[in-house]
Parts: C-alpha cells; sequence; structure tokens
C-alpha cells in the first residue's frame, strides 16, 4: 500500500511546474497561430493536460507505476520534449475532428510545427502515429462534453437569457480565468470538476468584469441553484480564482465579505 500511494504521488508529479506550464503556453501560442474557435482550444487542452499528461506515466512504467496496458512506440522511447510538442498539436487536431465540420489538415498542423517545434521536423505520418498512440494513451477517451469552457458557455447563455446584466458579462474575462488557472500547475486540481469551476470562474468574471453599481443581479445564488452546488463550496473556488487571477496585494486583506455578491 505505501509502495503504490509513493508511486502516485510520484506520477503525480510528472511532468513538473516549469515543463507542464512551457507546453501548455506553447498549445495556447498554437491555438492562437491557428486562430482556434475557443471550444476546439479548450477541448485540446482538456486532452492534452487533463487527459495524456497525467497518463503517460503509468502508460511508460515511469516510477515503477503500473496500470492498464502499455504503450510503446518511439515517440515514447525517449520521450523528448519535442515529442510533447506535437502531442499537444496532435490534441488540437483531435478536438478539431470533433467540433469542426472541417477540421485542420494535417498538412497545416505540420507546417505549423515545422515554425514552433526547435528541435525536430516531424513529418505527416509522424503526426498520423502520434495520434494513434494518443488515443491509446488516453485509452480513447475523447468525450467533450464534460469540460469547463462547456458549462460556462451554457451557463453563460442562460445567465444572459434571464438578465440584462448578463450582457455586461464578458466571454474574454471568463476565458483569461480558465487560461491561467491551466498556466497554474497548483491550480490544476480545479479542473477536476468542470462543472463547479465553470459556476465559480462565471462568478469571478461577474466580479471583476461588471461594475460594482450594476451588482443587481443575484449571481451567486442563482448559479448554486443552477448547478446545485452548494454556496460556500462555489465561494472558496472564486477566492481560490481571484488569488490567482489578481496580484497578491489586491487580495491582500481581502476576503468573503469585499466580494458580496
Amino acid at each position: 500500500m505505501d509502495e503504490d500511494r509513493a508511486v502516485e504521488a510520484a506520477a503525480s508529479a510528472w511532468p513538473g511546474p516549469s515543463r507542464r506550464r512551457r507546453l501548455i503556453e506553447f498549445l495556447l501560442h498554437a491555438s492562437t497561430r491557428l486562430d482556434l474557435r475557443p471550444v476546439v482550444k479548450y477541448t485540446a487542452l482538456s486532452f492534452f493536460t487533463d487527459r495524456l499528461l497525467p497518463s503517460l506515466p503509468r502508460k511508460m512504467g515511469f516510477c515503477g507505476a503500473r496500470g492498464g496496458r502499455a504503450v510503446t512506440s518511439w515517440l515514447l522511447e525517449p520521450l523528448r520534449y519535442s515529442n510533447l510538442e506535437l502531442f499537444a498539436l496532435v490534441a488540437v487536431w483531435i478536438a478539431s475532428k470533433i467540433h469542426e465540420l472541417k477540421p485542420l489538415s494535417v498538412k497545416s498542423l505540420k507546417a505549423l510545427g515545422d515554425r514552433i517545434i526547435a528541435d525536430q521536423h516531424f513529418t505527416c505520418r509522424d503526426f498520423a502515429n502520434a495520434e494513434l498512440v494518443f488515443m491509446e494513451v488516453v485509452e480513447y477517451n475523447i468525450g467533450s462534453l464534460n469540460i469547463a469552457f462547456t458549462y460556462l458557455e451554457e451557463l453563460l447563455v442562460q445567465f444572459r437569457e434571464i438578465s440584462k446584466i448578463g450582457d455586461l458579462l464578458n466571454m474574454d474575462v471568463c476565458m483569461e480565468i480558465l487560461d491561467i488557472l491551466y498556466e497554474t500547475e497548483d491550480s490544476s486540481w480545479l479542473f477536476n470538476s468542470p462543472c463547479q469551476l465553470a459556476a465559480s470562474a462565471l462568478v469571478t468574471a461577474y466580479a471583476i468584469s461588471v461594475p460594482k453599481q450594476r451588482w443587481e443581479f443575484p449571481i451567486l445564488p442563482w448559479v448554486t441553484f443552477t448547478t446545485s452546488y452548494d454556496e460556500e463550496e462555489i465561494m472558496k473556488v472564486v477566492l481560490t480564482i481571484l488569488m490567482h487571477v489578481l496580484k497578491p496585494d489586491e487580495m491582500k486583506g481581502k476576503g468573503e465579505r469585499d466580494f458580496n455578491i
């Protein structure tokens, strides 16, 4: 039992905060270069960050980890940083196939990879092979409904249908919040509960982007009623998000009373 806990701890520490952040920044940069729709971008982030990266240690036997059928490929042995960047682009490719009537072509992804992957030029066949490896590692778990952005988008639509205040809430602010949380290692656990995170991100965006004199809509009670989450749970996540989004000195001394929403 102690050995299993040690293996789990070692596996969860991979790939490390610095490398993880650089990989997410790489995927965000690729998303901007490809002008992806938000749903494609956040689906790709979910596939890569929430599914592929945590699954790799067990599939490759890192730290003595065991579980599931091992995946073998030259893309994993050795696992170079450039190969992880390739997998990030593959996540984008898979997400575009799910959400776009005309998905990204492998040639367009290869052309981008040639420009932004520094240490390696991958062929179109390499992309196809990487897609197969990616799918094996995540065990074909590419459902795209249970992601924070999808819930957030649905909540915002509902909010705007019942209140004009919803028009003051900027979706760009919501997406910037998600980007910051993805880039921050110690907030990545929030994505384990995507619906709760979406509700909390909406409340946070409301507090940031809606002028305080317009705080006439009971956003927190409405969100808790709509999602069935406890108000205290939502506020804890909201304050956690604010600690990451705002500068520490802006949050210093603030508590729940300062965000009476």
